[in-house]
């Protein structure tokens, strides 16, 4: 293959990224779109850096070591990259090359100003924009500077923020190449940079310009404030004009430097909205050939508008898709679960399969359309009253767009919708009519479990969708619902009612302590029984502090008290094994599957409690909600009309013990029934390796549930496919999912409208009563918790996955939540002071501050 060193800007599109990087290839892609002008200039391929590379063989060991280093040791990072460098920038270019530059500079006019500008093969992609990674000179004069600033660039893929970035973001060194354009400088009145996509909302419809005098490398560099214009539909619809009191401008001599405006000038708007709303028509037809938001760099000059750089604006979160052109409103479902990271293609294909109502993939997320609920009065308080009580920002957004009178069309009212704060469900309460549901649901999944046993190849996909059938009839029973809103809507009418009545908050949290049959806090306080096993013998301690493998259970068996352990730990895992965080995610790795994620917890239990901790702490709890409930009849009999009152809260209580523990039950149905289609689907998937056809079992989380049963059949599969939805899943832990989303791409964020806190406190909701203080402990990930017995937790969200923590801690924050998410149930359960849906908690909450949590009035304190 014969190599090319140099390729004229217009030689090159946007499919050249491997040949000449992502900003030389989309410089390419723009010079070919009509009525865009882009500076004349070429590339320097990476056919060259290979070469250069080439010169110096001890680089290879160094990206070995680099590549080992973990992206936290800046110190070895900084030393490995600056060594490279340094070699780099000392390769002589060997003659042929510097030859194959020097005649393209002699085309463009060589003692001309040119901007040289690195462009990495991992650059200005779809998934990682890359921004600002490598370097790039401006006003370069003459042949040797070129030169000499080209290898720069090749030496700035090895800055130490590059190889962090990359390190990262996943990406090994060693297939990152880099490129260099070299483009004719442009010395511009205005520059700036147009975003077709508003950055700050997602919005696709609002165009944002940011501009100021000179050179965009004042913007780029902070040296100014811009002025921000914002376009909708061909019109400027906001703008904010900054003082420009500097400005970057070109020295004739080379270079370029920092030059004052005169005050005159300053506060002028640096674009007309003419030529504001005639850069935006730009910015779209530049859209329309990339085919998504772009970023785009421009220059004003007396015969119009340059462009200089184009990429993917890679931080809007993505819109679901819809073949109309309607306005839709989208809510999050991971907020409901609290699941708000990306799903692999296999959970986000199973989840909706298995679920009551349509749902509708974006970014690694589902969500579920509600505008029509939202269209019709009827339904819409309804929505709004039951999504409240989920999360409160939820509704606030959902209010924030209604008010827009013209983006949720008005419908008919299809039939009466139930009011909210309506009569609780009426239900006889009786504990039978949970036992019951118990049963019909550990048979159904008996059942499952039995029957598809059976089945293999094709036919395992033929039974599994009868089976979601039969998943989604178990859930949509009757008795099913009306027992699990029984519980949680005479929660909500015991705390309006004796708020009303006696003047307390959250008089339910400490009703609903300990209630019988909750299978998520049974199953927190069983781990508090198998620490008491272990915990005295001391080898099985040793053993379990040491676990680095899913082997363990197997050498627990050679030790003195090892049998028993192993015995509890495996009892444990037959009753909740299936669970583990992120659960809703059907590829995510169950306990059963990975049970030493357990084992720090079980040994922080060891260390923090004495044995019979488990019963000691139900039993107080039960103790505890018999007394409230005592203290709250007496309290009601003594005011007027006493006895009535009295008489309906004791109902209640009744309900919130007999069914409020119930609520759990149906989520750890739904899971059980999930970890028997794995465990069916990963049979086949081993089967497709054994054949050859796939590289690796868990290739098929990358499939959708019906593109699995196509590779079933036909024994064939895009290995292409596999590795493209590989590089979007690890792309989306970027993206925040937005609460609301439109159809428009607009994230709306809701607030809390709540001015009864402290200045400077974190607002939350409520859920949760008590005031504790503690030392704050952020974790993101179960597998790595180091808890001590008073710690705080303060996490993203919480699912059941996330319940072992619970026993060990004093309160709880999380950024996700309502009064019914897990969280908040299971805080309650527990006692524990909590406060959710708290806003970048895990940003603002430093690990280790001490923290003041109050969970009756809804926020949080950071204390000095």
């Amino acid at each position: 293959m014969i190599e090319q060193y140099v390729l004229d800007l217009q030689e090159v599109d946007e499919t050249q990224v491997a040949v000449v990087g992502g900003k030389g290839a989309h410089l390419g892609g723009l010079s070919r779109i009509e009525g865009i002008r882009v500076p004349g200039g070429f590339c320097v391929t990476t056919d060259a850096f290979r070469r250069i590379m080439a010169e110096v063989p001890w680089i290879d060991d160094r990206l070995d070591r680099l590549s080992r280093l973990n992206p936290d040791d800046r110190e070895a990072i900084r030393t490995l990259s600056a060594q490279i460098r340094r070699a780099i920038e000392g390769i002589v270019i060997p003659g042929d090359l510097a030859e194959a530059i020097t005649r393209a500079l002699t085309q463009l006019g060589e003692q001309s100003g040119y901007a040289v500008r690195s462009s990495a093969t991992a650059e200005d992609l779809p998934t990682a924009s890359f921004a600002g990674q490598q370097d790039t000179y401006l006003n370069i004069v003459g042949p040797t500077a070129v030169l000499q600033h080209i290898s720069r660039c090749w030496a700035s893929l090895f800055t130490e923020r590059a190889v962090t970035y990359r390190q990262q973001n996943g990406i090994d060194h060693r297939t990152v190449r880099m490129a260099v354009v070299v483009q004719r400088m442009v010395f511009p009145h205005a520059a700036g940079i147009l975003f077709t996509s508003d950055p700050l909302t997602g919005n696709r419809k609002v165009a944002t310009v940011d501009a100021g005098f000179g050179l965009g490398e004042a913007l780029v560099s902070g040296l100014v404030n811009p002025d921000v214009f914002k376009v909708r539909d061909g019109q400027v619809v906001a703008k904010t004009l900054a003082a420009k009191r500097r400005a970057v401008q070109a020295r004739p001599a080379g270079g370029t430097q920092e030059v004052a405006i005169d005050p005159q000038r300053q506060e002028q708007p640096a674009l007309t909205d003419a030529q504001v709303v005639r850069l935006v028509q730009f910015g779209r037809r530049i859209e329309a050939h990339f085919g998504s938001p772009q970023d785009i760099e421009w220059c004003l000059l007396d015969d119009g508008f340059q462009m200089v750089q184009s990429r993917p604006i890679t931080t809007l979160f993505p819109i679901p898709e819809t073949d109309d052109q309607e306005n839709h409103v989208y809510v999050s479902v991971g907020h409901g679960q609290m699941m708000t990271g990306p799903m692999k293609p296999l959970g986000l294909s199973m989840w909706p399969l298995t679920a009551m109502v349509p749902m509708h993939p974006a970014g690694g997320r589902l969500f579920v359309d509600v505008t029509r609920r939202l269209a019709s009065p009827a339904s819409r308080a309804g929505l709004l009253d039951a999504l409240g009580k989920d999360d409160l920002l939820i509704r606030d957004a959902l209010e924030t767009v209604l008010d827009r009178d013209d983006f949720v069309p008005s419908l008919p009212d299809s039939g009466p919708g139930r009011p909210p704060g309506g009569a609780p469900v009426t239900i006889e309460t009786d504990p039978a009519i949970v036992t019951e549901l118990i049963e019909r649901s550990q048979a159904s999944i008996a059942a499952l479990k039995r029957n598809i046993r059976t089945k293999s190849g094709p036919a395992v996909f033929d039974f599994l969708w009868d089976a979601f059938e039969e998943h989604k009839r178990v859930l949509s029973d009757p008795l099913n619902f009306q027992a699990i809103m029984a519980g949680m809507e005479a929660t909500w009418w015991l705390n309006d009612r004796l708020q009303e009545w006696l003047g307390e908050k959250n008089a339910a949290d400490t009703l609903t302590l300990s209630a019988p049959d909750n299978v998520t806090s049974e199953m927190g306080l069983a781990l508090l029984d198998i620490a008491d096993v272990i915990r005295p013998h001391p080898e099985v301690v040793a053993l379990l502090q040491d676990v680095e493998d899913e082997g363990f259970l197997d050498e627990l068996a050679k030790l003195p008290g090892g049998p028993a352990a192993r015995d509890a730990m495996e009892d444990y895992l037959d009753r909740y094994g299936m669970r583990c965080v992120g659960e809703i995610d059907i590829t995510r790795p169950r306990w059963r599957e990975r049970p030493s994620t357990l084992v720090p917890v079980i040994l922080d239990h060891v260390r923090d409690f004495e044995p019979g901790a488990a019963e000691r702490r139900f039993e107080h709890g039960r103790q505890e909600a018999r007394k409230k409930e005592q203290d709250v009849l007496s309290r009601l009999r003594a005011l007027p009309d006493g006895d009535r009152k009295a008489d309906e809260a004791k109902r209640m209580i009744d309900q919130v013990r007999t069914f409020i523990g119930y609520r759990e039950y149906p989520k750890y149905g739904i899971v059980s029934r999930y970890f028997i289609y794995k465990k069916a689907l990963l049979k086949e998937a081993e089967r497709l390796v054994q054949a050859g056809v796939l590289s690796e079992q868990e290739d098929v989380f990358y499939l959708t549930f019906q593109e699995f049963h196509d590779v079933v059949r036909s024994h064939q599969v895009d290995d292409r496919l596999i590795q493209q939805r590989k590089d979007a899943f690890r792309s989306y832990h970027a993206l925040t999912p937005p609460r609301v989303l439109t159809s428009e791409g607009e994230a709306v964020a809701g607030v809390y409208r709540r001015d009864n806190v402290p200045a400077g406190a974190l607002i939350g909701v409520p859920v949760s009563v008590g005031t504790v203080e503690g030392r704050a402990r952020v974790i993101l990930d179960l597998a790595e918790a180091n808890l001590e017995a008073g710690d705080i937790l303060v996490t993203a969200c919480t699912d059941p996955g996330w319940t072992p923590l619970f026993i060990g801690i004093a309160g709880l924050v999380t950024e996700v939540g309502g009064l019914m998410t897990h969280g908040a149930v299971i805080a309650r359960e527990y006692g524990l002071p909590a406060v959710v849906g708290v806003e970048q908690a895990t940003r603002l909450i430093r690990d280790g501050q001490r923290i003041r949590v109050h969970g009756t009035d809804g926020y949080v304190e950071i204390l000095p």
